[in-house]
């Protein structure tokens, strides 16, 4: 049966949220035919530059399936997605119409079978949900991908020996730095959950405060500051604001040193007062109350 209109639309809306949700390192691809150009890549592009110019009743005449690849870049596992001419996401009664496996090249059967139980499992999980492929990937195969990766790779660090003769500890990339954001609100799960593999990739501390306003603030070395501060940064927002970028003074690093059980910790909160009582126990209380969170409110700026 071929697609439709109506239904290439339904799937067209849930792709593109797929692809923009994805974090940086992260690609998403359209596996083309054993022969000929690849549409949906095409396709994909031209929707999500102007949809409404798109002739669907004339694409869905001629249109092959959708067979998809996603991947992080670095790691040995990705998961290939594939669309029946009927899915429809939630909108389909049986809603069904989607498969997804799990590839890699040395994947081992035991790793591959656990994988492709636990997308069997979440699969079931969001039957019901409007976006489940959406849901799926950017809820929990991304987030499993990168876990187990670092996880690993933090054994393989463990494992390997000492270097000798060099001093790690130095150099002005080790400088602790802080930064501080505002932003109208944080409410996307996908941003949270951005923020925090940011934030336990690069080894920093910090919080976010979700909700009405939004507020981020990390602490780190320079240059890992620096490039959560980028990663933020490309993210769209509303009335995004940077408040500081700086090194921590002097007495906050010693005092930050003092304090191990924090380290590499990351928080959220949904209370303005919440955040007041974290900056004032790590002694940086000035930094928000300049701004007038805690105090008469805080101001974000004007939406753009």
């Amino acid at each position: 049966m071929p697609l439709t209109a109506s239904v290439l639309s339904r799937q067209l809306e849930e792709l593109n949220l797929l692809k923009h949700s994805l974090l940086p390192g992260e690609e998403f691809a359209s596996l083309p035919p054993t022969e000929g150009p690849d549409h949906w890549a095409t396709l994909l592009d031209s929707y999500s530059e102007n949809a409404e110019s798109l002739d669907l009743e004339e694409v869905a005449r001629t249109l092959p399936p959708a067979h998809l690849r996603i991947q992080s870049n670095g790691i040995d596992i990705w998961f290939e997605v594939g669309l029946s001419e009927d899915y429809e996401g939630g909108c389909a009664p049986a809603n069904a119409g989607y498969s997804v496996s799990v590839k890699g090249e040395t994947l081992a059967r035991r790793e591959q079978e656990a994988w492709q139980a636990f997308v069997k499992e979440k699969m079931e999980e969001f039957q019901d949900s409007e976006y489940p492929i959406y849901e799926l990937v950017s809820t929990h195969l991304l987030p499993r991908l990168h876990a187990e990766f670092d996880s690993q790779r933090n054994d393989d660090a463990s494992s390997a020996p000492a270097m000798s003769g060099t001093d790690v500890s130095s150099g002005s990339s080790h400088i602790r730095y802080h930064a501080l954001f505002t932003s109208h609100h944080l409410v996307s799960p996908n941003k949270r959950r951005s923020l925090q593999q940011w934030s336990a990739s690069l080894s920093l501390t910090g919080f976010a405060k979700v909700g009405h306003p939004g507020v981020i603030y990390c602490e780190g070395e320079q240059a890992q500051v620096e490039e959560f501060v980028t990663n933020v940064k490309a993210m769209q927002w509303l009335a995004l604001r940077m408040r500081i970028i700086e090194p921590l003074p002097e007495d906050l690093r010693e005092s930050r040193n003092e304090d191990k059980e924090v380290k590499r910790r990351w928080s959220e909160f949904e209370k303005v007062g919440e955040v007041v009582e974290e900056m004032r126990r790590l002694r940086r209380e000035k930094y928000i109350v300049e701004m007038g969170i805690g105090s008469v409110g805080i101001n974000v700026g004007a939406p753009k």
